[in-house]
């Protein structure tokens, strides 16, 4: 009986170890990777974020992101289901920027403030705890792109993070993402500087 018991506890031991391998080991889920957020925490998108990552189905707008030198984010709440909005994009030395109010109707939101496009999305699950992940579906009457954008308050985030953010990219089967460089300066929200005003579909 002993030796009967000893190969029961064997054995199940060799399943439990199977088992957490496997779950380490295993992929991400992609239904919890791409899941709208039911609740956006508003404050926790005040002030200015950096674009640390990004893809696009769209292979010229993805070459337009690898122009950009940096991309911030600034936002500012307006209402409980209202923010303000202001992307200035860095070319080379100049600073392009454009403002749009978000609004929010349950778990999406719209970009208001360009009559050209209309830009749908949506904010993803993330651990990365400064983070954000935004989802846009932008529509023209020539073409639509599906964007998924990785922005943070570090301008180098850690490798869990950005891998968690590419399984995301691999999940809505888009290009692999673009990478920013976290050494290039962002351009401020308000700044002495002229800006360009930009009117193009996405970053």
């Amino acid at each position: 009986m002993m030796i009967s018991s000893s190969l029961m506890f064997a054995a199940y031991a060799t399943i439990l170890l199977c088992f957490v391998g496997v779950s380490q080991s295993a992929p991400p889920v992609c239904e919890k990777l791409v899941r709208p957020l039911d609740q956006v925490d508003l404050h926790h998108l005040e002030g200015g974020l950096a674009f640390v990552a990004g893809s696009i189905n769209n292979t010229l707008i993805m070459e337009a992101l690898k122009q950009r030198g940096s991309i911030a984010a600034y936002f500012s709440n307006s209402s409980e289901t209202n923010l303000s909005y202001t992307q200035v994009n860095r070319i080379a030395e100049q600073c392009q920027l454009r403002s749009y109010n978000i609004s929010f109707q349950g778990s999406t939101f719209t970009l208001e403030g360009n009559n050209r496009f209309q830009f749908n999305g949506s904010f993803l699950y993330t651990s990365c705890p400064d983070c954000a992940v935004m989802r846009w579906v932008v529509k023209s009457t020539r073409r639509q792109t599906v964007d998924l954008y990785l922005l943070s308050r570090r301008r180098r985030l850690e490798r869990e993070e950005m891998e968690e953010f590419k399984a995301q990219v691999n999940c809505l089967q888009l290009p692999p993402p673009v990478v920013m460089d976290p050494s290039e300066e962002l351009c401020p929200e308000h700044h002495q500087q002229k800006y360009t005003n930009s009117t193009s579909s996405s970053v």
